[in-house]
Parts: C-alpha cells; structure tokens; sequence
C-alpha cells in the first residue's frame, strides 16, 4: 500500500524533497505514486498540515526498531 495527500495540501512542496523514491508529483492536490511509496512516512513528518496519511488500507509505517532485535539482557530472536 501507500501514503496518499488529502485534499486540503496547501501545495507547498515540502515533501517533495524528502521522499526518498521520488513518489510524490505536484498536482492539486499533490499526489503521491503507490507502486513507488514505500510507506517510509517522510513526507507526513515534514507535512505542514497533515495532510500526507497513510492509504486505507495500509500499513503504518516500518518500525524504526528492526525485528528480532532485543534490548539489554535478552537473547536475540528470529521473530
């Protein structure tokens, strides 16, 4: 799946830069590719007027802590 931009983006061009795969395209509103979006959330994170969410339907966002990974005194896991 994929972030989308709501209708109210002000279409101030602060996400474009930002997305690393190049997903977002200027528009009215700006529009956000789903076969390039890679739901990283760079673009609702600079979003001026959160506007950027994720597609119905989707995931959230990748987790910033990698799975199978434990803290301080556990054992390492394949989850």
């Amino acid at each position: 799946m994929s972030f989308h931009i709501l209708e109210d983006c002000i279409e101030c061009g602060v996400c474009i830069p930002e997305c690393p795969e190049g997903a977002i395209t200027e528009g009215s509103p700006y529009v956000i590719d789903p076969k390039l979006c890679t739901e990283c959330g760079a673009c609702a994170e600079v979003c001026p007027v959160d506007v950027c969410l994720p597609a119905p339907g989707s995931a959230e966002p990748a987790s910033a802590e990698p799975v199978g990974i434990k803290t301080e005194g556990e054992r390492i896991t394949n989850e």
